[in-house]
C-alpha cells in the first residue's frame, strides 16, 4: 500500500538548534510524529546555519513517517543580519534605523531566489529592497 499524505505542517526554526519544545513539539506531536527523530534529523542538516531562522515544510504521512524541505531564511533576517541590526523600525517611514548597499540586497536576492515568486534576479532584489524599505532600511548604492 502506498503512503499517502496526511498533511503538511509549516514552521519556523533556528538551525542547528531544534528542540522538542515548541514550536516544534507543538505542531508535529498531534500528528503522532516521531519528534526526537525530527530534530536529530533537523539538526543534523542545518548544522553549518546555527542562528540563523529557517522555515521548514514537513510532509506527514499516513504511517506516522515524515519528510522535511528546509527553505532558506527569511528576507527579513537576512537584511537584518547584512544590516547589524537586532530588529526593524516600527515607524519604518518616519525612522530609519540602518543602511543596506545595493550588492548586499543582490547578494540576498541570489539566496533567496528559488523561493520567491520572480523570474529575474533583478525583480527578486526589487522584492528584497521592497523589504528592506518596509524594515525601515534606506538602500544605498
Amino acid at each position: 500500500m502506498a503512503k499517502q499524505v496526511v498533511t503538511q505542517v509549516k514552521i519556523q526554526v533556528t538551525g542547528g538548534q531544534a528542540t522538542p519544545a515548541p514550536p516544534v513539539g507543538t505542531a508535529l506531536g498531534p500528528h503522532g510524529v516521531n519528534i526526537g527523530q525530527f530534530v536529530m534529523q533537523f539538526n543534523d542538516r542545518t548544522k553549518d546555519m546555527k542562528g540563523t531562522t529557517i522555515p521548514v515544510v514537513i510532509t506527514i504521512y499516513n504511517d506516522r513517517s515524515f519528510e522535511f524541505i528546509t527553505k532558506s531564511p527569511p528576507a527579513a533576517v537576512l537584511l537584518k543580519q547584512a544590516a547589524q541590526l537586532a530588529k526593524g523600525s516600527s515607524n519604518p517611514k518616519a525612522q530609519k534605523v540602518g543602511k543596506v548597499t545595493k550588492a548586499q540586497v543582490l547578494e540576498i536576492a541570489k539566496t533567496k531566489f528559488k523561493d520567491l515568486n520572480s523570474s529575474s534576479l533583478e525583480q527578486a532584489s526589487r522584492v528584497i529592497a521592497g523589504t528592506a524599505r518596509s524594515m525601515g532600511l534606506e538602500v544605498i548604492d
